[in-house]
């Protein structure tokens, strides 16, 4: 009896030896890989037919799959501002997609993701494409970036543009290292290879300390390239291919990660930017089930696949349908990490709770669609997309081009307010509007508080919270 008794108090005490200090959480290191123009269905675990992405399967099988999760805007460099700074991007003044020699970028007033976790001793890195500005002064060593290397916008802006000529003068695309322009691409094949090469060796050198790398594909945006190791490997043609070397890429940055005993201690976040460029055809992405592409505030437009993996502390295997925007993605950093909060204001929230589970609300009432420079076009609000009446580009059931070279757009005119119920019909088929006239005029009361601080040039409206963006003087 008493060598039981004794055998029991051994258990105890080794049961509770341990020490009962609560664990401390080290701020992990953060990965953002973002693409360019790539659509909703283009990879397998977002229903891709045929094209295989399997390190962002297993990805996404270690991690959360995003199916609500929204870009900033539909449109390259207002949609890369809205993700480094918080904001929705007509509040920092940008819209569009900046072209070459712009007097105009990302105002340095504001705080990007770098610059933020830079003040607490991160490394920081940008490998791809940057367009927020192409003067020096707005390029990412002015924005919070110790490391750059990549194209300063995008890569169809050069002297082999199909509308070189006609319409456009562009310039040698030049590559960056830093300050210094290092060649000037005639050839883009390489480029994903290289920019995934400096993206491992920026974490090898970095292993002991924090680091934000920020991972900004120049594809699958036309014009379209890939190495000789994946050319004609997808059932999809060449835009298959690019995304099979992004995948690829993942793949790269991920075996680094555990490489270098970093695995478990780093949250990466794969996205796009907007949605395809349907009338470049065959060289474009597929939004589908989602309606139309890039350019547009409907859902093919803004809507983009988003992957998030955190071992430590984000557990695996699960598919998170609450709305969320990449607006969210500076906030919930900060809470990570123990950043402060950049001092202008920002728009995103913290969506921590929502990646762990811990909560099925969406961190916004609402979030809101502008377009054409300030243009309020639509409200996502619970599962409710209302849009107001405005023009938007389509090609009316077309095919686009072939061959790199896209056929010319339409315009259609939504001529009053349209509602979708995106639960049970995510396509936006069904218009139930007049179904509906209470939701309609719960979400018009949150578009008229929104157009109060950021306005709505489609009412004449000027908003009174609208930042400047970055401009060149001289």
């Amino acid at each position: 009896m008493n060598n039981i008794l004794l055998l029991v108090l051994a258990l105890f005490n080794a049961m509770f030896s341990v020490s009962q200090e609560p664990e401390v959480n080290t701020p992990p290191n953060v990965i953002i890989i973002f693409t360019d123009d790539q659509g909703y269905q283009d990879i397998g675990c977002f229903g891709s037919p045929d094209i295989k992405t399997p390190h962002l399967d297993k990805m996404a099988q270690e991690g959360i799959k995003l199916t609500d999760f929204y870009a900033a805007q539909a449109v390259c460099s207002a949609s890369r501002a809205g993700l480094l700074t918080g904001c929705y991007p007509n509040r920092i003044g940008i819209h569009g997609a900046f072209m070459p020699n712009s007097r105009h970028g990302l105002n340095t007033s504001e705080t990007t993701i770098a610059e933020m976790l830079k003040a607490i001793g991160y490394k920081t890195g940008v490998f791809g494409k940057w367009h927020l500005g192409d003067n020096q002064m707005f390029m990412p060593n002015n924005q919070g970036f110790d490391e750059y290397f990549g194209i300063p916008y995008s890569n169809d802006m050069w002297p082999f543009h199909p509308q070189q000529g006609p319409i456009f003068d562009f310039d040698p695309l030049p590559l960056f290292e830093n300050e210094t322009i290092i060649d000037t691409l005639t050839n883009q094949s390489s480029l994903t290879t290289q920019i995934t090469e400096r993206s491992v060796d920026f974490i090898k050198k970095n292993k002991d300390h924090p680091f934000f790398l920020y991972i900004a594909h120049p594809q699958p945006h036309v014009p379209l390239f890939v190495s000789d190791k994946f050319k004609g490997k997808s059932e999809r043609g060449l835009y298959g291919d690019v995304i099979m070397e992004i995948d690829w890429s993942v793949g790269q940055i991920l075996a680094a990660l555990k490489e270098n005993n970093l695995d478990e201690d780093t949250i990466v976040i794969f996205t796009s930017d907007n949605g395809p460029w349907l009338n470049y055809g065959d060289h474009a992405g597929c939004a589908y089930p989602l309606r139309e592409g890039k350019g547009t505030a409907l859902e093919g437009g803004q809507r983009e696949p988003c992957i998030i993996r955190y071992p430590k502390r984000i557990k695996p295997n699960r598919v998170i349908n609450v709305p969320m925007m990449a607006i969210d993605i500076l906030p919930t950093i900060a809470e990570l990490t123990g950043a402060k909060l950049p001092d202008n204001k920002i728009d995103g929230k913290n969506i921590w709770d929502i990646w762990t589970g811990g909560s099925t609300i969406s961190a916004h009432e609402a979030y809101y669609f502008y377009y054409h420079v300030n243009e309020l076009h639509g409200i996502r609000y619970g599962k409710w997309k209302m849009y107001y009446p405005h023009k938007y580009r389509t090609l009316n059931g077309r095919k686009g081009g072939t061959n790199g070279l896209p056929v010319e757009y339409e315009y259609n005119t939504m001529e009053q307010i349209e509602l979708y119920d995106l639960s049970k019909d995510i396509s936006e088929t069904k218009d139930v509007a007049s179904e509906n006239p209470e939701v309609i005029a719960k979400i018009k009361l949150l578009g008229d508080k929104m157009r109060l601080e950021l306005g709505d040039s489609l009412k004449n409206q000027k908003g009174v919270g609208t930042r400047p963006v970055g401009k060149v003087e001289n």
